[in-house]
């Protein structure tokens, strides 16, 4: 790791991506002053607590950490106290007001997975790739209270693979989101930088995913479930449907690929089965 730097920044974010994004500034030598994530959220069969990623990160490199269950004025009259000059955004998951965006000296930069104004919104990786684009990128933009309309700071392109998920393509766009980070920030403060305002004819809004999204005709066209596979892969995955015993069953696919141009299913989990072969599954008892 570098020596530390000194710019004092908040960090806002909470899910493995951003805790990722401040590995890579802590090993260019710039910790927060304050994080600020989402509370801990009580999850399985004992209901235990689990604090976020990034909660973790702050407890490991002693970082004052906020878990504010609303954002309201007892958290501004907090935040205020940490003086930062600049805050940093990736994944927070709630919309911050506008009050608290122009806090600091220098405002609040997100980071963006995609290219602004073409993808806002919540899905514009999963977009990407539903369009079959062969390139994507990172946009950091000045922060304001209207969604993903910030002037730019900063962006740079990436490629698409053809076997690119949205795991392996975030893998890459987090590492290049960190690393554009550790390059602008000193140039933020020094006042080096000229964002660029985006262009409100260009711009697409994407809208949230949602469990149905994930639905395809298996027989259709093989591209677009192929793009679809691709983007939903995990959550909310792509799933199709067959009738047995006059009951439509729910059938999640977990391995496709594209091959001569057509969808090729590897790996199936029936609902309230196990995973299994889609060969052995179409000629499983499940069907008879």
């Amino acid at each position: 790791m570098n020596s530390m730097k000194k710019i004092n920044f908040a960090f806002w974010g909470t899910p493995e991506l951003a805790s990722q994004t401040l590995d890579i500034l802590f090993e260019c030598g710039y910790v927060p002053k304050v994080i600020i994530t989402t509370p801990d959220q009580r999850s399985g069969r004992g209901m235990h607590t689990f604090a976020t990623p990034v909660a973790l990160w702050a407890e490991k490199h002693k970082v004052k950490c906020l878990k504010p269950e609303k954002i309201d004025q007892e958290l501004i009259k907090e935040f205020n106290k940490f003086n930062v000059d600049i805050s940093v955004v990736v994944a927070y998951g709630k919309i911050l007001p506008e009050i608290l965006i122009k806090i600091p000296k220098f405002g609040t930069i997100n980071v963006h997975y995609s290219f602004l104004p073409k993808y806002r919104g919540a899905s514009p990786l999963e977009q990407a790739l539903l369009n079959g684009d062969t390139i994507t990128g990172v946009s950091i933009q000045q922060m304001e209270f209207k969604l993903d309309t910030g002037a730019i700071i900063s962006e740079n392109e990436m490629p698409i693979n053809i076997n690119d998920t949205k795991n392996t393509l975030l893998e890459r766009l987090t590492d290049m989101g960190g690393k554009m980070l550790c390059e602008i920030l000193p140039q933020i403060v020094e006042g080096k930088i000229h964002p660029k305002i985006q262009k409100e004819d260009d711009a697409t809004y994407c809208k949230k995913i949602k469990k149905e999204n994930g639905l395809i005709n298996i027989n259709g066209n093989a591209m677009e479930n192929y793009n679809k596979y691709r983007a939903f892969i995990g959550w909310p995955g792509v799933y199709f449907f067959v009738k047995i015993n006059n009951k439509d069953i729910r059938v999640k696919i977990t391995k496709a690929k594209l091959e001569n141009d057509s969808f090729v299913i590897e790996q199936v989990v029936p609902e309230g089965k196990k995973e299994i072969n889609y060969g052995d599954f179409l000629k499983s008892n499940i069907l008879k």
